[in-house]
């Protein structure tokens, strides 16, 4: 039985992360991580919905998903190379070295028809990012009611913000300013529409903002650390896991926020311990 009765769907990149160090290659991509976390979290029933290609490293993210049990069944594959980033690893930092823009992801458009919304429905929260080329279908997901959970990263721009923002409900970002620069940063955020922004700030913590009040988590002690790769989706699938579901408890909303973001920090740190986003790895020659 579940933690939570949290659903969460991920809604398009998936990406094979290459370490040319090791000769292997990695499942991952923001929304297949958060899909894949959620789950580890404690979600009820998580997905994962976007275009893979039909190339060796495609197979390896539909076969570790189906092993973890998040569902598949509004993917689609296509005839084309699939997204890759080649990274490689300084004390246990990621540092990227190559990418293929999504591979064939990158050049076709995922178009939300009626059905891909009413599956949507199924779910409490659809989780996207910057790196996802679904910025145009977003506002489908809001005026069907849906709430949308979406990463902005650390390099989306002023104009992006502006145009993405309004349709978003739950923003994410990576911050590394001072404390006061990033309450700035969440206020502009609260401002263009979402309910809740939360700032990741590495090993600072992070700090969340609900229109009203400031959340400030510290990070938790790293016991081990093998790869950083995953800390910032973990933090996020955490965190909606726990949120949601506390809410959907009928928990006061503070409270709902400060558990979900202490068990969220927790999670993140064991989640630096694995290899890759979340293991899975495979090597090649």
């Amino acid at each position: 039985m579940s933690k939570y009765s949290t659903r969460l769907l991920g809604f398009g990149d998936n990406v094979v992360d290459i370490y040319d160090h090791l000769k292997t290659m990695y499942p991952g991509g923001n929304c297949v991580n958060v899909s894949v976390y959620g789950k580890m979290a404690g979600c009820e029933k998580t997905a994962y919905m976007g275009y893979f290609g039909d190339d060796d490293r495609a197979e390896l993210i539909m076969d570790t998903l189906e092993k973890i049990g998040v569902e598949t069944v509004k993917c689609r594959q296509l005839h084309g190379e699939n997204g890759y980033s080649r990274i490689t690893l300084k004390d246990g930092d990621r540092e990227f070295l190559d990418f293929n823009d999504g591979g064939i992801r990158g050049k076709t458009p995922y178009i939300l028809d009626r059905f891909d919304l009413e599956y949507m429905k199924g779910f409490d929260v659809v989780h996207s990012g910057n790196y996802s080329f679904t910025e145009e279908e977003l506002h489908k997901i809001k005026e069907a009611g849906i709430p949308v959970s979406f990463d902005f990263s650390d390099d989306s721009t002023e104009e992006y913000y502006e145009k993405t923002a309004p349709e978003v409900t739950y923003a994410f970002c990576s911050f590394d300013g001072t404390d006061q620069e990033a309450e700035e940063h969440l206020k502009k955020i609260i401002s263009m529409g979402p309910k809740l922004a939360m700032a990741s700030r590495g090993a600072k913590g992070c700090i969340l903002y609900d229109g009203r009040n400031f959340y400030r988590q510290p990070a938790a002690p790293l016991t081990e650390v093998k790869d950083t790769l995953g800390a910032g989706d973990s933090l996020i699938a955490s965190f909606l896991t726990g949120y949601i579901g506390r809410m959907k408890n009928g928990m006061a909303e503070e409270t709902a926020i400060c558990e979900s973001l202490e068990e969220a920090a927790a999670f993140a740190a064991g989640i630096c311990g694995m290899e890759g986003a979340f293991g899975y790895g495979k090597k090649y020659e």
